[in-house]
Formats: structure tokens, sequence, C-alpha cells
């Protein structure tokens, strides 16, 4: 067995039961769990750790949850630059029909390094399109190369042009196929356990992507295997007229018709949920993943994440598609929710501390974990600490937590999952950046030229 001591902690965010803020601090690792902490004056229970890091001038934090994003997206940035959802997908939809594994495994990777360096310990990726050798399997296999936790959700779309939906037909897979993949996935790769690495979720792309029975044919598939179920929801005014017309219903009563509420269900977007259906989720427990920076982009809106709070529903953040974002920051998408709110009117509407709540424990409640999103006893050893003796900083350091969130968002210093260091002195250790940034442009610029 292994231990780590993180000593001299300048200052801690632990974002435990009573959000303990504390200095000079240290924290033991033993493996792959958090065993103690406490501050200078307290002896840690290991008297010879195997290894110690210093922490003077960091602020501390538990790994940040990203719990939305369509990582093979990372190789079409900045494209439909003036599109809404609708008309940017339109464009994106033929560059993504030549996707290969390569292309995913790529942009995988990069947009795992990404997360890592803005310090998140672990992502869900909504993976939905599957054309040529493409299989969720090669995200997976990113994944284990970066050492990121991750939940892979196996996305789907079944409704092409030629009946009624958005994407088109060549990009559409046969319902049974969809629903017998998404088996496979499951039996082979999801691991319930605490502390668990990777874990397999069903997720139907949308409600203009998918037919009514493979929404329900994918709830009852996830409930008796006992893994969760995540879509997007309410996202535009135009997907919000979809559903009236097509359904008759508004978004929040289409997902309970299908199934889809309930504390094993999350939702991406929900910018135009109404206040019934806030309530709706509030009773069910279902929770909502906020994309702040990718509803700007798209021009899609606000979403009322101020009562979505007060309502009790579970929020996380999530930085979206990596070409409806085009970054992959979730510290920055942590600031983007805290500014968004403030814009309707507020100078309240969401304090720095809320907006780190939602990027650790909102999104840990999310994803359905109580072994993540804080730093305390008998939680995994998920890690984060930023440099606060730089530029971005300076004049801040009265409220150094506060600060990560008001400040220029920065790349994190050292990152720890799983009880293993990822990143130290700013550096991935998990991989070569330059190289692996080369290998990704390349592709990225092939397919973009239809040279793939």
């Amino acid at each position: 067995m292994s231990t780590l001591l993180l000593q001299n902690i300048s200052s801690l965010a632990t974002m435990d039961e009573q959000r303990r803020e504390l200095s000079q601090a240290w924290i033991l690792i033993r493996d792959r769990e958090i065993q103690a902490l406490g501050v200078a004056s307290e002896i840690p229970p290991e008297p010879s750790p195997d290894r110690i890091i210093d922490l003077s001038n960091h602020a501390v934090l538990p790994g940040l949850v990203n719990t939305h994003h369509h990582m093979f997206q990372a190789t079409t940035r900045v494209m439909g630059q003036q599109g809404d959802l609708f008309g940017w997908l339109r464009a994106c939809y033929p560059i993504w029909l030549r996707l290969r594994s390569e292309h995913v495994y790529a942009s995988a990777r990069l947009a795992m390094a990404e997360l890592l360096l803005s310090g998140c310990t672990t992502a869900s990726d909504h993976h939905y399109i599957f054309p040529n050798d493409v299989q969720l399997e090669d995200e997976i296999r990113a994944a284990q190369d970066m050492g990121i936790r991750f939940h892979a959700s196996r996305g789907s779309m079944s409704v092409g042009e030629g009946h009624g939906g958005l994407p088109p037909d060549s990009l559409v897979e046969g319902e049974d196929d969809i629903l017998r993949d998404t088996r496979r996935l499951i039996e082979t790769w999801h691991d319930p356990a605490r502390h668990a690495m990777l874990r397999i979720g069903a997720a139907p792309c949308s409600p203009f992507s998918v037919s009514t029975d493979l929404m329900r044919e994918s709830a009852a598939l996830a409930r008796a295997y006992g893994v969760r179920m995540h879509t997007h929801l309410a996202e535009t005014d135009d997907d919000v007229a979809y559903s009236l017309e097509r359904f008759g219903m508004r978004p929040g009563d289409y997902a309970e018709d299908m199934g889809w509420v309930g504390d094993d269900v999350w939702h991406a977007h929900c910018v135009k949920l109404n206040g019934e259906e806030i309530n709706l989720f509030a009773k069910s427990g279902t929770g909502v993943c906020h994309c702040p920076s990718s509803n700007m982009r798209l021009a899609s809106g606000i979403a009322p994440i101020r009562q979505m709070l007060d309502r009790g529903v579970k929020v996380g953040l999530g930085v979206d598609g990596s070409a409806s974002n085009d970054s992959g920051h979730l510290l920055s998408e942590a600031r983007q929710a805290m500014l968004l709110q403030r814009a309707l009117g507020d100078p309240a509407g969401l304090a720095a501390r809320e907006a780190l709540e939602l990027a650790t424990l909102g999104g840990a409640r999310v994803l359905g974990r109580d072994d993540i999103g804080s730093i305390a006893p008998g939680m995994s050893a998920d890690i984060i600490a930023f440099r606060l003796d730089q530029v971005a900083f300076a004049g801040a350091l009265h409220d150094p937590i506060a600060a990560l969130v008001f400040c220029q968002p920065q790349r994190v210093d050292l990152s720890i999952i799983n009880g293993r260091v990822i990143i130290e002195d700013g550096q991935l250790l998990c991989a070569d950046e330059p190289s692996l940034v080369e290998a990704h442009n390349k592709l990225s610029l092939s397919l973009a030229r239809d040279e793939a």
C-alpha cells in the first residue's frame, strides 16, 4: 500500500458536508482513497509517507466533474460559426459522417487532455455517432490511456430526415442494433463498484433524432442493468416547438411520459424548462447538466439555474461538445455559469462557491456518485491544485477560493486521480502534449478537407 502526503496547502476547499475551508492544511492519501486531512497543528497519522508534495502557494479542490461532452467534436471546432443548434448540426453532420475509429480515439485523447489541464478528473461523454468503424471502445481506450475517471454514455440516433428527424438518414442506426450494442457495452465494461474508473450509460441522443420506442426501450434496458440514463432536453425554442408538434407536449412532459425522469436520469441543457417542469425534476430527483458556453455560442438562451437550485434540482456542469463550445475548460464553465446567472439582472444570482459546488459535488450527484466531489476520509483521491503565485490571481489572495472563479481561469498545476498523479508542475504525465496535438491536428485537417 502506497501513501502520499500533500502538505502546507495554502487554501483547501473540501466541499465536505460542512463545506470546510482550511489554511496550512494537509491531506493523506493511501492508495486510491483519502485517509485523513487536517491543519498544521494536527499531526498526520502516517509518520513516513512514501511521497510528500509541498503545496505552498496553492489552492486545492476536489477534482472537477464534467457531466456532458461530445469528445468526437474536437475534430470539428469553429464550424457552423453563425448557426443556431439546428443550423449548426446540419453544417456538421456531413463531416461527422466521415469519422472513423482513429478520429474518435485521437479526439477523445485531445479532449481528455484539455479537461485534465483545466482541473477535471471525472468526465462523462455522450457519443451518439457511429459511422464506418467507430465504436465506443475508441473512447474507452483513450480514457484508459489518459487516466481520467470516465462515464461513457452509449448515444444513438434512429430517426433521420426521411422520417421527420433532423440528422441525415445515412447517420442513423437500427434500433435493435442500438439496444444490442448498449447491452454488450454494459455487460463488458460497466463497473458499479465504489471508486469505479469506468461506467456505462444509455443515452439516446435527443427527441428530434430518436423514436419514442427507443426512448422507452432504452429506459427499460438501463433500469434492468442499474445504469444511468442521459439525453438532451429543452435546449432551444426549436427543440420545444419540435416536441409540441411531434408529440403534443412540452419536453418535461415528454420526458415523464417516456419514463425519463427519476434519480437515475440526467438531461443536458434544459434551457427552456418552465416552472412546472423544474418542479417535476425536483420532485423526481432528475438531474440537469448546465452548459453555459455552448448555450451562448448557439444563442440557445440562459438556463434557469437559480430557480433549479432553489427548488432542489440536482445540477452539474458540462463543457458540451468541443465544436459547440470550442473549448473544454471546465473551470471556465464554472465562471461562465456564475456570470451568466448574474447577466439576468441579479448580482447575487450565483456565488463563486456555488459555481464551484456545481463543478464538484453537483456533478457527482448528477452522475450518481457518492465517492467523488469532496475531500473527506473514505472518498476517492481525486484532488487538484492551482498555483496562486501568478499574475491572474494577484490582488485576490484575500479570498483565493473565490479567485479561482472570478479571475482568469488557469491551467491546473497538480492533478491526482484515484491516487495517481496525472499532472505535475502543470505538465501531463499521461501523454506527450505536443505529439498529441500534432496527431490530432493532422486528422482534423484531413477530415475538414475531405481527405479522410
